[in-house]
């Protein structure tokens, strides 16, 4: 899809209204708890774009393509489908254990806006406005009935009755893009960010939190913080573009509601990522993308710390998920059947951030995806200022399977599988 630059509008009203009455989008785990791709074009070429952008959502990967993309409103909404399942096997009927068989996670439905826009200040300055999400965080299992052995009358994974977390991450981004010499530009963008965090369910790690009043069953908590992305892009000759964009670690107020459960008090700072682009057009109307992105979920205690970690659920460096940092690799392809017709594909792979030896905490959060299968068309109307856009998601199950910390003899097996269809439009002005 692309659009020729038209006549200069006012259009962040509009947008920031529009920011306002979207409310925070719920959870997406692809790439540990990070999209896969932000806007439904890059949703298409598997999150590719750090050297290649073309819509008014691209900020969101890299601020410096804005110069790029002319004066654009764009809207998308994804409805995503997670499914998640946890197995336990062996050592039944013991304190400690988790359920003997399969259990699933309900709520297997999900609806995830965005919008951008982009407005062309001059030939070589742009600014832009964006709202997206993350996510991946959410669980709902059920208030199964257990064995008084194991429960001792008690219900569900961790005999607290029904089980999960609820993670929403919203941001607000707003964008300054410039080119500094001939193909080569620069992009900032500063954004507002906001969390709502849930958790159920835990009784059973009562003894291990440093504050059990605020370790679970405390409702929805709101966090709020400020981070940033920076980037740059640089044509190196008419077909290969390179580029590159830095995320910073967004830092957040602390959960109070839940400071016997996160590492530092309550602190859930979202972590910083890097990704790196090569695009090639080889011929005029195809183009390949290939990028490389790298999260590091270590540098957030909460997330990073291992459960084995000395000391108590909410100490300063207490117990976490156990991510590791991942790498993922990317390729897109982009065909443009004719002036109307455009059509995109794509696949990643991830690394699994959870071990076999975080497997019991990370019943919570099994954000163990590795290959995502992508694909999408846009459709513009023979105006060129409107287009349809859709794009769709295949991920097959992933899973890890390890002891049970508490119960040795028990394995545990995490799985998940993914399928997300995706909407939008387009409006050049």
């Amino acid at each position: 899809m692309s659009f020729p630059r038209g006549a200069r509008a006012p259009f962040f009203g509009v947008v920031v209204t529009a920011a306002i009455t979207i409310a925070a989008g719920p959870v997406q785990a692809t790439e540990g708890y990070f999209q896969h791709g932000y806007g439904v074009v890059s949703k298409s070429l598997a999150g590719t774009g750090a050297a290649f952008s073309q819509d008014a959502m691209s900020q969101a990967l890299n601020p410096a393509g804005l110069v790029n993309v002319g004066n654009q409103v764009e809207f998308g909404l994804s409805l995503f489908s997670p499914r998640r399942e946890v197995t336990g096997s062996g050592a039944s009927g013991s304190p400690g254990a988790v359920p003997t068989g399969t259990v699933d996670s309900d709520s297997e439905f999900f609806v995830i806006p965005n919008i951008g826009a982009s407005y062309q200040i001059d030939d070589v300055s742009a600014v832009g406005v964006a709202l997206y999400g993350n996510g991946g965080m959410n669980t709902d299992y059920p208030a199964l009935a257990r064995p008084v052995a194991e429960c001792g009358g008690g219900s569900g994974i961790f005999c607290g009755g029904g089980t999960g977390v609820d993670l929403s991450q919203s941001f607000l981004q707003f964008t300054y893009a410039r080119e500094v010499a001939d193909g080569v530009s620069v992009g900032v963008g500063p954004i507002l960010a906001v969390q709502f965090f849930e958790a159920r369910g835990l009784t059973a790690f009562s003894p291990g939190s440093s504050d059990p009043a605020n370790l679970t069953d405390n409702d929805h908590d709101t966090s709020y913080g400020f981070g940033g992305r920076i980037g740059i892009q640089a044509e190196l000759s008419p077909e290969i573009r390179v580029g590159a964009a830095y995320q910073l670690r967004t830092y957040m107020s602390e959960f109070d509601d839940y400071r016997g459960l996160f590492a530092e008090q309550g602190d859930f700072d979202i972590p910083p990522a890097l990704q790196v682009g090569l695009s090639w057009q080889p011929a005029d109307n195809l183009t390949l993308l290939f990028d490389y992105k790298r999260i590091w979920y270590g540098d957030v205690n909460s997330v990073g710390n291992p459960f084995s970690s000395p000391g108590l659920l909410g100490d300063e460096n207490g117990p976490g998920f156990g991510w590791d940092d991942i790498d993922v690799f990317k390729i897109g392809a982009q065909w443009e059947v004719d002036e109307k017709w455009t059509v995109r594909g794509g696949y990643s792979y991830s690394e699994n951030p959870i071990s076999s030896s975080e497997v019991l905490f990370n019943i919570l959060a099994p954000g163990v995806m590795e290959h995502h299968i992508t694909g999408g068309v846009s459709y513009q109307l023979s105006d060129s200022s409107t287009a349809f856009l859709g794009a769709a998601l295949f991920a097959p199950s992933s899973d890890v399977s390890g002891p049970n910390p508490q119960l040795p003899a028990q394995n545990i097996d995490l799985e998940m599988h993914q399928f997300e269809i995706s909407f939008g439009m387009a409006w050049q002005f």
